[in-house]
């Protein structure tokens, strides 16, 4: 069966151009219908799969006859998550692997999570192979929370997965649960919390199992003097450096370890001693130092003392809130911290109270401002626009989808040496139709895509681009598309656009 990919590398222009009105929101619901009805399968994939639909095509695609075209609209990000769940029972196996697969979503976007009714169904009648973690990330946290005590068997046994965090009442209710298989997961879960058993079970070799157990399950002293003196791998010593469990004196002893990896993964832990720390402040390696410049028992005077390098090669992504807010005094201490990390650390927190989101704003640190920019509600058009201008890396794209991102005045961008700054001008809705036309000969595809949906765009320039191979979908998008234009490549791309499937 052809990749998505594959289909779209085979379809020709007039298919392209019915791809392109699929997605214009100006064509009425009738247009849609008929694609739906009678445009080759990329077009099919593209309308089902790209954009939110009315009701009465979505009704049309439930019941569309072509499995690929169901499939596509299961993956759907654009979709409400209910008319996607219209599909669980789906006849055929790989539009239901679809629907638990989840839609197809660019970092840091997550699907939004189906119905609750629909995924207490899927965890009841699901092959397991389908209900992976694509699944997981499609279920609300209200139902994650109740998993544990569903009266569905099968159900609470997905709720024995949250074992580290269930109260103690819980979990004894799921070790003695009716149900055998729920009873069995939650004793699995049981044996790790016995350091006598994780010792039993602790391979003696390197590999993933010990590394998870070294690093997150109770030891006992004797797995740990045997990794300070026989360390069967390398990483052993760094491994239990992190573990909670770690005894007093071997997080001493740990801290003059002549490996700066375990020196520096103890440096940032919370019951690191204060002779330790003052050791580690001084350390010779500087990842050490700027490990132990976090340590919260650290004074800020203490903390400017150090000899640290802030790293600017990290990444300034989008974080999702946690569970758990965190406590605003500790918030507001690490936002007005010395120490550009802690303001980093406070910079993404969702909740950041408006005279801490105005003071790190204007942060001279390019990495809290980013941070601020990508995770907070009401982060500034200002902020959003330099952040964009300043920030190369990974998810810079997000900043464009922030609430209040601003669009005018970016068509004083159309010549910036950055193809994607180049791309905002062309979203500018005041930009000068002549400019417009010649952002559809930029050198950057991604320029020349955004220009042809432009409305802007002149008349004449868009029905040359109608007629260009790689352009024609995006102009065919455009959504000054003339209503007679829209109904003549309706009328002349559909008869043409019949490969067989």
């Amino acid at each position: 069966m052809a990749t998505p990919e594959e289909i779209w590398a085979d379809a020709d222009l007039a298919t392209r151009r019915l791809a392109g009105l699929a997605l214009n929101p100006s064509v009425p619901e009738s247009v849609l219908l008929g694609l739906l009805s009678d445009a080759p399968l990329a077009a099919r994939m593209v309308l089902c799969r790209d954009r939110a639909l009315p009701d009465a095509v979505v009704d049309a695609v439930i019941h569309h006859p072509d499995t690929r075209t169901r499939g596509f609209f299961a993956r759907n990000p654009h979709a409400d998550p209910a008319q996607r769940a219209r599909l669980v029972d789906d006849p055929e196996w790989s539009v239901r692997a679809h629907v638990a697969d989840g839609p197809q979503t660019a970092a840091p976007a997550r699907p939004r999570p189906l119905p609750d009714e629909a995924v207490v169904h899927m965890m009841s009648t699901y092959e397991d192979e389908l209900l992976g973690g694509p699944f997981c990330q499609q279920i609300s946290a209200g139902l994650r929370r109740s998993l544990p005590t569903h009266p569905d068997a099968r159900v609470r046994w997905w709720g024995v997965g949250a074992w580290p965090s269930l109260s103690a009442d819980t979990r004894a209710a799921l070790l003695a649960d009716p149900d055998a298989e729920v009873r069995e997961a939650a004793q699995q879960h049981a044996r790790y919390e016995d350091p006598a058993w994780v010792e039993s079970a602790l391979p003696d070799r390197p590999c993933h199992a010990r590394t998870d157990l070294l690093l997150r399950f109770p030891l006992t002293l004797a797995v740990v003097e045997g990794v300070l003196s026989r360390p069967v791998g390398k990483e052993d010593r760094a491994m239990i450096a992190v573990n909670p469990t770690l005894p007093p004196d071997a997080v001493t002893l740990l801290a003059t370890d002549p490996d700066p990896e375990v020196r520096a993964r103890i440096a940032r832990r919370t019951d690191l001693g204060p002779t330790e720390r003052r050791t580690l402040m001084t350390d010779p390696d500087p990842d050490v130092r700027l490990a132990v410049s976090l340590h919260p028992a650290l004074s800020e005077e203490e903390r400017a003392r150090i000899d640290y390098r802030v790293p600017m090669d990290h990444f300034f992504v989008h974080q999702p809130a946690p569970g758990e807010p965190r406590d605003p005094g500790a918030v507001r201490r690490d936002a007005l911290s010395c120490h550009p990390l802690l303001r980093r650390r406070a910079a993404g927190d969702h909740l950041l109270p408006p005279d801490l989101v105005a003071r790190l704003a204007s942060d001279d640190d390019l990495g809290v401002r980013v941070l601020l920019a990508q995770n907070h509600p009401d982060a500034p058009a200002p902020l959003l626009l330099r952040s964009f201008l300043e920030y190369t890396g990974p998810e810079r794209g997000h900043l464009t989808t922030r609430p209040n991102f601003p669009t005018d005045g970016l068509a004083v961008l159309a010549d910036h040496a950055d193809p994607e700054v180049r791309a905002l001008a062309a979203r500018a809705p005041d930009i000068e139709p002549t400019t417009v036309a010649r952002l559809t000969e930029d050198p950057d595809p991604a320029v020349r895509a955004v220009a042809a949906r432009h409305p802007r765009l002149p008349q004449p320039r868009l029905a040359e681009l109608l007629d260009d191979e790689e352009s024609a979908h995006h102009a065919a998008a455009n959504t000054a598309l003339p209503s007679d234009t829209i109904r003549r490549l309706v009328r002349t791309d559909g008869r043409r656009a019949r490969p067989p499937e």
